[in-house]
């Protein structure tokens, strides 16, 4: 089974943000919401450094919180990472060149 190249990106960039280590891709959002939930409890002030280096916006995540308050916030903010990192990728994509640069044209 192939694995979507939006996928990968996102689960590369946040397995070493959160501790995630390498195994099933299934499981990952799971995992991720159980991660962020330990910060919630823990070191509430390493998951706002996540989400500002992430740039997760604040208010997002409060109005989230706020409309679902009988839902799990791990799974909430997580898949608020994930769509933002989603959205990371397809402005990659996007911007990406259609031909590599010559190396003589390189800065």
């Amino acid at each position: 089974m192939s694995v979507d190249k939006s996928i990968m990106f996102v689960q590369e960039n946040l397995r070493p943000l959160f501790d995630i280590p390498e195994g099933n891709q299934d499981a990952f959002e799971r995992v991720l919401a159980g991660r962020i939930n330990q910060l919630v409890a823990n070191n509430f002030p390493a998951l706002v450094n996540i989400l500002y280096r992430i740039d997760v916006s604040e208010k997002k995540v409060k109005q989230e919180l706020k409309d679902h308050p009988d839902r799990d916030a791990g799974s909430l903010i997580a898949a608020l990472i994930i769509e933002r990192m989603l959205e990371k990728f397809k402005n990659r994509e996007n911007f990406r060149p259609n031909s590599p640069i010559p190396d003589d044209e390189k800065w």
